[in-house]
């Protein structure tokens, strides 16, 4: 039991990291955001780390219930290679959109982050439907962010 709660909170340290890395990165990139023009529905500044707390302890989560899932090694492996490459993909766009303020490039990437996202949503949901269940949030917000970012884009 102790393995478990061990486990389960290394799961939620990795994502949480890598969020809280990539936003101290960017930190002075907000002050900058707040001066730009956005679209409507844009949400108050302090949504976004609200949101992205919560998606990061809902894909640790997931990462811990495949772990947990019973399935072979090789599933599992492979799954989570899925999830590292997205995780990698999500501290890199912070850094883009903020730090270089490249947003068409950044909407992209946003796009190649979405598909990453899907794919280690079926592959979670392969192991355990109801890790691949709490990649949705994830999915839609980011589908939620790319609006956003386009429109920063188109604005600015």
């Amino acid at each position: 039991m102790k393995e478990k709660w061990k486990k389960l909170l290394i799961c939620l340290a990795v994502p949480l990291s890598v969020g809280g890395l990539s936003a101290f990165l960017t930190r002075d990139g907000m002050k900058t955001f707040q001066t730009l023009k956005k679209p409507p529905l844009s949400p108050p500044a302090w949504v976004f780390p609200l949101v992205w707390t919560i998606l990061f302890l809902l894909m640790g989560t997931a990462s811990f219930l495949v772990l947990e899932s019973g399935k072979s090694r090789r599933a599992v492996r492979r799954a989570l290679t899925v999830y590292g490459a997205q995780l990698a993909a999500n501290f890199f766009w912070p850094l883009l959109f903020f730090g270089l303020g490249a947003w068409l490039f950044s909407f992209f990437w946003l796009i190649f982050l979405w598909i990453l996202i899907f794919a280690a949503k079926v592959k979670f949901s392969l192991l355990s439907p109801a890790a691949g269940r709490l990649l949705i949030p994830y999915l839609a917000w980011v589908a939620f962010a790319g609006y956003l970012n386009f429109g920063v884009w188109l604005l600015n």
